[in-house]
């Protein structure tokens, strides 16, 4: 199907369906997705692991970012968030943490107001300044598919071995002090099924919720293209139902469809 790369360092604004007025940093390159996991799901396609391209340099992660800002705030335009996304897993950049600092000095200078998220996939949360740089943004959303290990390796795929008490543990780092995000879809990959919804899949994942109790969590589903059409869209009314559990819990709770 048709999913897409993100071809610059700094990408948009777009209005991003979870956080609004979204500018976003892609530090991995612009011709190939890399990534530690490859998700059936993901809208950048399959991790290829090959690309003619190296890593953006920290220095043109900053100096990007500076001429956009400038070019926005000239322009008078609006801002909510700075985003680290784009064609892979962000926090594999060896500099993720020095970037990090790039940006909020440059969102203190720019744009005082708006929020710096990263959306990573928790594999990166043993490597300790990785830990400290996401600590200091302002949104750092951590996934977690499923609550048992042969689901994540038919969903996420992992391309080194890490099991869901791994990432648990990991995510006690923060104390509660992140947004956990998971996806919700169902299908079948290479003729198995594929729920993470199902009643027994729930149960679990909502015992990990409610021993992590991050301070907030982001249900969703599908969007856009995938790179196999045999996977579907949970419907919102059982996204609601979902985020229902979770509220029961005193855990806010944001559903995007």
């Amino acid at each position: 199907m048709a999913t897409f790369l993100f071809d610059k360092i700094i990408f948009g604004p777009v209005r991003s369906r979870r956080l609004g007025v979204s500018l976003g940093v892609n530090l991995l390159p612009n011709d190939a997705k890399i990534c530690n996991f490859d998700c059936i799901y993901c809208e950048c396609g399959w991790t290829t692991g090959a690309t003619s391209s190296k890593l953006p340099a920290r220095t043109q992660v900053r100096e990007s970012m500076q001429k956009r800002f400038q070019q926005m705030r000239a322009n008078d335009d609006a801002l909510d968030v700075i985003t680290f996304a784009g064609n892979g897993e962000p926090t594999i950049h060896p500099h993720f943490a020095e970037i990090i600092d790039d940006t909020i000095a440059l969102r203190n200078e720019y744009f005082p107001h708006a929020r710096i998220a990263v959306l990573s996939n928790s594999t990166m949360l043993h490597k300790p300044p990785v830990v400290e740089a996401l600590k200091r943004v302002d949104q750092n959303i951590l996934k977690l598919d499923s609550g048992f290990d042969a689901t994540i390796q038919l969903l996420n795929q992992p391309k080194k071995p890490i099991t869901v008490r791994q990432i648990i543990d990991h995510l006690k780092q923060f104390d509660g002090n992140f947004t956990l995000q998971t996806l919700f879809v169902r299908g079948t990959y290479n003729g198995k099924p594929v729920d993470n919804a199902t009643p027994r899949e729930l149960e679990r994942w909502i015992e990990i919720v409610d021993e992590l109790q991050p301070k907030d969590v982001m249900v969703y589903t599908i969007a856009r293209d995938t790179p196999i059409d045999t996977l579907k869209k949970v419907p919102q009314a059982e996204l609601e139902s979902i985020a229902e559990r979770v509220r029961a819990l005193g855990i806010p709770v944001q559903v995007s469809c």
